[in-house]
């Protein structure tokens, strides 16, 4: 790995993007770690409702497949294509990555791209429960 010497943005407009990302970690951890009841109540379903984990985990399983190929085409994309960083860290957080060092295949394929499904995949459950705790109230 060696440094590619791309100009990158100033470091304070990052700080907007690691502090999302820290707030939906903190989130995310905080659902993982609630009992199933809580959540049943808060989403107003029974405690055994299939609902209550299916859809959070089909938003889950969606946003982690796409933010895993997103990882793949930021990594993949060439150099001409002059990819937007602030766009593209906002996409995906291991494009830094690529803007600082190159990593090789396998890093991407086992490592990075996996990260970045898991921090979209999260995104994707909280967003499931937010819809299910405040959409569609009957």
């Amino acid at each position: 790995m060696g440094l590619r010497g791309v100009g990158l943005p100033v470091q304070s407009e990052w700080v907007i993007f690691v502090v999302a990302l820290a707030l939906l970690g903190v989130l995310s951890v905080t659902l993982a770690v609630l009992p199933r009841s809580w959540i049943a109540r808060t989403c107003k379903k029974d405690r055994d409702d299939e609902q209550l984990f299916s859809a959070p985990l089909k938003l889950l399983g969606g946003f982690a497949v796409i933010s895993y190929l997103l990882a793949l085409v930021a990594y993949l994309a060439p150099h001409g294509w002059n990819l937007d960083p602030q766009l593209m860290f906002s996409l995906c957080p291991m494009y830094f990555i690529k803007m600082t060092f190159d990593p090789s295949l396998a890093a991407i394929f086992l490592l990075l791209a996996p990260m970045n499904a898991a921090v979209y995949g999260s995104l994707g459950l909280t967003l499931g429960y937010a819809w299910l705790a405040f959409g569609k109230r009957r």
